[in-house]
């Protein structure tokens, strides 16, 4: 199993320049104790019926996925997979990494089976580390449910992409203000929510990286420019060939809708990498609604099959 700790990936996300004010030992159960450290493994790939399969799983808890499911109607080889975890909320010093492998041709709809609650926090911070490798022809949405930082939350993400020039990606991250439904709501409590993704072709081209750091004590986000009144965030990230991403951005419409309670708008990534996807609103369900019409827009595109209505508990 992977030493999660010691990685070269998980040391490049704990040393952010940002991160370091709270880079201090735990007082409660150490770094690297059991429970505190995840690390989940995924790779996918045809089986000789030219079915879609989770030929690998390698899984350390509080991180775990069961037996991949086929119950998506419109795409009936496509194994959907739930991210779950056994310890609760992210809490400080809490160290996930996950990996998931698309090999030629496969395909594959991942998702967490609840929010990512990012618990108060006293020491430390919580870190994840992901790398998403697509080959030739795979097709994957990534679409996790919402993170959710509580006040004093500290969390940092770094998101690797390897991307081949035939292969889709539809990623996406939902992030709330907080825990806004509660007697004492918490609006932008946290102390630091920083989140980069980059991206590069196989032969080590780079795409684009993006990074955002949110330090609300330092700056509201409730400013003109910022955020405004709105309160949740979906940041999606497609890539896919430059003929496709063009027929989904002519098909996608960006504005103002719901008296102004959601907001969307949509660019084009450089390098002829795809497209970047952004909604802002002020509930979860408008703007997980937006997330999942886009992401109809992109798989009828690429697989020429609508994304079907999200299961009623979800």
């Amino acid at each position: 199993m992977k030493d999660v700790i010691n990685s070269k990936e998980m040391q490049r996300v704990t040393a952010t320049r940002e991160m370091q004010p709270y880079n201090h030992p735990t007082r409660a159960m150490y770094i690297g104790a059991p429970g505190k450290v995840g690390y989940l493994r995924l790779g996918f790939e045809l089986d000789k019926s030219g079915k879609s399969i989770m030929r690998d799983l390698q899984r350390m808890a509080p991180l775990i996925v069961q037996q991949e499911l086929y119950c998506d109607e419109g795409m009936p080889a496509m194994p959907v997979v739930y991210i779950l975890s056994s310890g609760g909320p992210n809490v400080d010093g809490d160290r996930y990494e996950q990996e998931i492998m698309m090999r030629k041709g496969s395909i594959a709809h991942v998702t967490t089976g609840a929010a990512t609650k990012i618990a108060e926090m006293n020491d430390n911070f919580s870190a994840l580390c992901q790398n998403i490798v697509l080959e030739d022809d795979s097709y994957l949405e990534f679409m996790p449910e919402p993170t959710i930082p509580c006040r004093t939350a500290r969390y940092v993400t770094l998101t690797d992409i390897t991307c081949a020039p035939t292969a889709t990606l539809f990623y996406s991250e939902i992030f709330s203000c907080g825990r806004k439904h509660r007697d004492e709501p918490e609006i932008f409590d946290y102390d630091i929510l920083s989140v980069t993704c980059e991206a590069r072709r196989p032969d080590g081209q780079r795409l684009f990286r993006e990074k955002f750091v949110i330090e609300p004590k330092a700056q509201n986000p409730s400013m003109l420019g910022i955020m405004g009144r709105y309160q949740m965030f979906a940041n999606v990230i497609v890539l896919t060939p430059p003929d496709k991403a063009e027929e989904i951005y002519n098909s996608t419409e960006a504005g103002f809708s719901d008296n102004g309670d959601l907001a969307t708008g949509i660019t084009r990534l450089p390098n002829n990498a795809g497209l970047l996807f952004k909604v802002m609103g002020m509930e979860t369900e408008p703007v997980k609604k937006a997330v999942r019409s886009f992401a109809s827009t992109v798989r009828m595109s690429v697989k020429g099959h609508p994304l079907l209505p999200d299961f009623p508990w979800r």
